[in-house]
């Protein structure tokens, strides 16, 4: 498995010190978000179990596949309620 490794800057040593300041950056589902650290640029995701993991090519993939079923589920529910 590939190594992913962000380059060396003094933002990553401000996060090893204080902490990661995450935001959201996507919403894939109303339960399941995409973050992004705003200082050192560290994306990570929710996983099955709830907890952050590192936004991988394959978690990526996996989000983009969730959130296109997560859309054509809410566009049939808005149909049908109209």
């Amino acid at each position: 498995m590939e190594d992913y490794q962000i380059p060396f800057s003094f933002a990553q040593i401000r996060c090893k010190f204080f902490g990661h300041l995450f935001k959201i950056s996507k919403n894939v589902t109303d339960h399941l978000h995409e973050y992004k650290c705003e200082h050192c640029g560290l994306e990570m995701t929710d996983t099955a179990n709830g907890i952050l993991a590192r936004l991988t090519p394959k978690y990526r993939e996996t989000n983009d596949y969730i959130s296109q079923i997560h859309k054509r589920r809410k566009r049939r529910l808005l149909k049908n309620a109209s």
